[in-house]
């Protein structure tokens, strides 16, 4: 496939453009708007239920127990932060230059073995398949804080009470339902289907979650030479690390379209959010992203730290990504709001 030039972003950006407006103009016609409208999302099995409601509430009780232990201890091991700190670095990457940047938006190119590492470390944070991940993103994007986003903030009533409802249903909410179950592979991603690995890792992915706990506790028995030692590996490497990873993500979906400052016309209710900018490595310059999603740098400007972008970068300068894809500064120019 022929890489996209700047004729090609051009006209994304006007079709875009065209549908915002199609759709802005329906909403009138009915009288509706974001915060009105609403549907209800396809329903999700028992089943889904509770592996989703092990997946959000394990690490918050593996969080406590480890706080536990460290009041009863009271110290912290060098080795409890590296693991915390490198671990949410490695994943968290993983899904921000891997799943979001790399397989979703096809922001750079680079090889085989490289999106293999950058898709099985996305794997390792535990937030689903590249497969799964990458159709639910790309749903959202056709969908953006309209019906069918499957973690917009704006469905769910005006109001503080409203406001609060629509917060928790993006955090965590939505991963109840059935966009996560049922994510429409052939619709979203056909041309990730077509690539062998990560129809592999999609089919393998337990072995994900399995090595991401596993390996944290197995290097705090071999460090600690001790069963306790284990334990904690268990805890800080991979619980700990876990939720904050999560959550850390999600609050892009809820916070990010709530709270912030908007520097684009992006047709939805993205916002930069300079906290989350910074915790979610680049993805907290939301409004950027929605504004130009194909773009491999969500903090357009020198002050807005991109630690993803950094990374890509440095790809790029040894050779081993090409093809980034940046908006050009009169498309940038054109979408800037007043």
């Amino acid at each position: 496939m022929a890489p996209p030039t700047a004729l090609d972003e051009g006209r994304q950006q006007r079709q875009k453009s065209k549908k915002e407006k199609a759709r802005r103009k329906q909403r009138k016609a009915k009288g509706t708007s974001r915060a009105h409208t609403s549907e209800l999302p396809p329903p999700a099995s028992a089943a889904h239920k509770w592996v989703m409601g092990t997946a959000v509430v394990l690490p918050l009780v593996g969080t406590v127990l480890a706080m536990v232990l460290l009041v009863a201890s009271g110290s912290l091991g060098w080795w409890h932060v590296a693991m915390v700190v490198g671990g949410w670095l490695a994943t968290g990457l993983g899904i921000t230059v891997g799943f979001h940047r790399l397989l979703t938006h096809r922001s750079f190119d680079t090889y085989h073995g490289v999106r293999f590492i950058w898709a099985m470390l996305g794997a390792c944070s535990i937030e689903g398949s590249p497969l799964v991940w990458c159709a639910i993103h790309r749903r959202h994007h056709n969908f953006s804080d309209e019906p069918g986003d499957p973690h917009s903030p704006h469905q769910h009533g005006t109001g503080v009470w409203g406001t609060l409802r629509g917060l928790l249903h993006a955090q965590v909410g939505w991963l109840f339902t059935g966009y996560w179950s049922s994510p429409e592979l052939q619709r979203y991603v056909p041309d990730l289907m077509a690539q062998r690995y990560l129809v592999a890792i999609d089919r393998w992915y337990y072995l994900c979650v399995i090595a991401s706990l596993g390996v944290p506790a197995l290097l705090g028995g071999l460090i600690e030479r001790s069963w306790y030692g284990a334990l904690m590996g268990l805890l800080w490497g991979g619980l700990v690390r876990i939720l904050i990873t999560h959550h850390i993500t999600w609050s892009i979906n809820s916070v990010c379209h709530v709270f912030g400052f908007k520097t684009y016309k992006a047709g939805d209710e993205s916002r930069n959010n300079l906290i989350c900018g910074v915790l979610g490595h680049g993805e907290g310059w939301h409004n950027n992203h929605h504004a130009f999603p194909t773009s491999a740098r969500h903090g357009l400007e020198w002050w807005q730290f991109d630690l993803s972008w950094l990374i890509i970068r440095g790809m790029q300068a040894v050779g081993l990504a090409w093809n980034v894809r940046l908006p050009e500064a009169h498309t940038m120019a054109a979408r800037k709001l007043a």
